[in-house]
């Protein structure tokens, strides 16, 4: 399928590995032209370059803390007007809910809202005005069904799914759609740190905390970052102006809802 978006500028948040990777790798088989963002220069370097070379699409690497608020502008000054932006960042880290002071809510809130709005609230204004645009949240399936021990993540992602529900609904006159993303198990960096928790509080091995989450997952496997990426691809396409405001579930069917 074209997805008619070839020509197209995106920025990509945290996308030298893992879901933003994939993201980056699908928009840019369909023509887009890239702005890639993370923390790690030497990665994000390298990812930029691969995806440039494969694709043939032009592609900018910016190093910087997209929480971070010079870090952030100094990502915005560099992608400029742009039609596509997909956020994503590093979840807060696990725990339970004894163990956060307000230090932590606040640096969850910082990573996981706080951070995906100000990048809204810089770059869809000029979607509005050219009367097209697409805007992805990577979030997670916490906000469907809680995840006990990402008690921060819960919260935090709840409250930017709260911003797009009413947000999104505001702008799509203008051309312009706001949908979230919710990954469950997927093979990438994060969820090894989670399998890792898991084997640790169990005295197991990562193979077997993994085995044992697999089991609850009706696919049958972790999913692949390359899939999710072209599920974010086609929201961001002219296939998908219709769809507003939506929690899209990429779980393998772990989560139990009727919707």
């Amino acid at each position: 399928m074209d997805l008619k978006i070839a020509g197209k500028r995106a920025l990509v948040c945290a996308s030298s590995k893992g879901l933003g990777r994939g993201c980056a790798e699908a928009l840019a088989e369909a023509g887009c032209t890239l702005v890639m963002n993370a923390r790690s220069a030497g990665p994000l370097e390298a990812a930029a370059q691969e995806i440039a070379e494969t694709h043939g699409v032009e592609v900018t690497a910016v190093p910087a803390d997209i929480v971070d608020p010079e870090g952030r502008a100094a990502v915005l000054e560099a992608a400029g007007e742009v039609d596509i932006l997909v956020t994503n960042a590093g979840g807060p880290p696990a725990g339970y809910w004894t163990d956060w002071d307000r230090g932590d809510f606040i640096d969850a809130l910082d990573q996981s809202m706080l951070a995906p709005i100000a990048l809204m609230q810089a770059l869809v204004p000029g979607m509005m005005a050219r009367g097209w645009g697409r805007v992805v949240n990577i979030t997670s399936r916490s906000v469907k069904t809680p995840l006990l021990p990402l008690g921060l993540s819960n919260a935090a992602r709840s409250g930017l799914t709260g911003f797009v529900a009413g947000t999104s609904r505001q702008v799509a006159g203008s051309g312009v759609t706001i949908n979230n993303l919710l990954p469950g198990v997927h093979d990438t960096d994060r969820i090894d740190e989670l399998d890792d928790v898991v084997a640790a509080r169990e005295g197991i091995g990562r193979d077997a905390a993994r085995e044992q989450r697999i089991a609850g997952i009706p696919a049958g496997r972790y999913g692949d970052p390359g899939e999710f990426g072209r599920m974010c691809a086609f929201l961001c396409s002219a296939h998908a102006g219709y769809i507003v405001g939506q929690n899209i579930l990429l779980d393998g069917g772990e989560t139990f809802s009727t919707i």
